[in-house]
C-alpha cells in the first residue's frame, strides 16, 4: 500500500473510531448529553488532529512543514478579520432570506442572549467567544482542512475539497441520531446538513490555503457554529433544523461560488510562504 494511502486510511480509521466512539458512549454507556460542552471537548473535538498527528509522526513520517501552525497574523490580518467576522455576515444575510421567504419576522430583540442587554452585547460577547474558543476548533481543521483536504487528491484541489467536506459531513451524521440535533425528516435532514458542511470546507480551505495557516480555518470554524449557526437558531427557535440549515446554505453557496469560480480555490499558499509549506497542485 502506497505511504500516502496507508496515511489516509489509518487518518479515517482514527478520526472515525476514536469520535464515533465517543458519541456512543456517552449517551449510551453514560448518560451524558452530547450538548455539553465538556462532553465533546473530552471525546470528540480533538480527534481529528490527533489522527493527524499521529499519521504525520510515525505512519507516513513526513511531518508538519506543510501542516500551516505558523500564525502568520502579521501578513494574513485580514484573511484573520474575514474569519472572524464574515460567520456574522452570513448571520445577517441568512436572516435576510429569512425575512424575505417569510420564514422570519425582523425583530433585533429575539437575537439577544443575554435578557435585558442590547443585541449588540451578546453579539460582541459571541465574537470574543469565537476567538477564545479557536483552539478547539483547531482540533478538527488540524485534521480536515489540514491534513486530509491535502492528501485526498493533491492534483485535483476542487475534488479534494468537497470530498473532505464530504468525509467531514459524515463524521458527524451519529450527532443527529444522539440528541445532539433533531431533524424532522432524518434523510433531508443529513442531505442538506452534507451540503452545508461540503460549501463551508470549500470556504474553510480556501482560507487555510490562501493564509498559509490553520488558525484562519480554525478561527472561522468557530465562527460557523458560536456565531453563524447559534444566530440563525435562536432566531429560528426549536422545530426549524432543517429550515435554518437551508437559509445558511445561501449565503455559504454564494461565497464558495465566488472561491470556485474566480479560480481562487487554486491559490494553495500565499505568494511568500517558505518553500516547505508549499503543496503544488494543478487545477483540473
Amino acid at each position: 500500500m502506497p505511504t500516502r494511502t496507508k496515511g489516509l486510511v489509518v487518518f479515517i480509521a482514527i478520526s472515525f473510531g476514536m469520535a464515533w466512539a465517543g458519541m456512543f458512549a456517552a449517551p449510551l454507556l453514560f448518560g451524558l448529553s452530547l450538548v455539553n460542552p465538556l462532553v465533546q471537548l473530552a471525546g470528540i473535538a480533538f480527534t481529528p488532529a490527533i489522527a493527524a498527528f499521529v499519521v504525520r509522526k510515525w505512519v507516513t513520517r513526513e511531518g508538519f512543514a506543510d501542516a500551516g501552525l505558523r500564525l502568520r497574523l502579521r501578513e494574513q490580518w485580514r484573511l484573520y478579520l474575514a474569519a472572524w467576522l464574515g460567520p456574522l455576515a452570513f448571520a445577517g444575510a441568512s436572516l435576510a432570506v429569512a425575512v424575505a421567504v417569510g420564514l422570519w419576522v425582523f425583530d433585533p430583540a429575539a437575537l439577544a442572549l443575554l435578557p435585558g442587554a442590547p443585541v449588540w452585547v451578546s453579539i460582541a460577547i459571541l465574537l470574543a467567544v469565537v476567538v477564545v474558543l479557536t483552539p478547539i476548533y483547531w482540533g478538527e481543521e488540524f485534521g480536515w482542512t489540514s491534513y486530509l483536504r491535502l492528501r485526498l487528491f493533491p492534483e485535483r484541489p476542487m475534488l479534494s475539497t468537497l470530498l473532505t467536506g464530504l468525509i467531514w459531513a459524515v463524521w458527524h451524521y451519529p450527532l443527529a441520531f444522539l440528541g445532539y440535533i433533531e431533524f424532522d425528516n432524518v434523510v433531508l435532514g443529513l442531505a442538506v446538513w452534507t451540503v452545508s458542511f461540503m460549501l463551508q470546507e470549500v470556504i474553510l480551505t480556501w482560507l487555510r490555503m490562501r493564509s498559509g495557516s490553520v488558525w484562519t480555518a480554525s478561527l472561522a470554524h468557530a465562527g460557523n457554529n458560536m456565531v453563524f449557526a447559534l444566530l440563525i437558531g435562536t432566531a429560528l427557535g426549536d422545530g426549524h433544523q432543517i429550515a435554518g440549515t437551508l437559509i445558511g446554505i445561501v449565503p455559504c453557496a454564494v461565497v464558495a461560488a465566488w472561491i470556485v469560480m474566480s479560480g481562487r480555490l487554486a491559490a494553495d499558499r500565499p505568494a511568500d510562504a517558505p518553500a516547505a509549506e508549499r503543496v503544488p497542485v494543478a487545477v483540473r
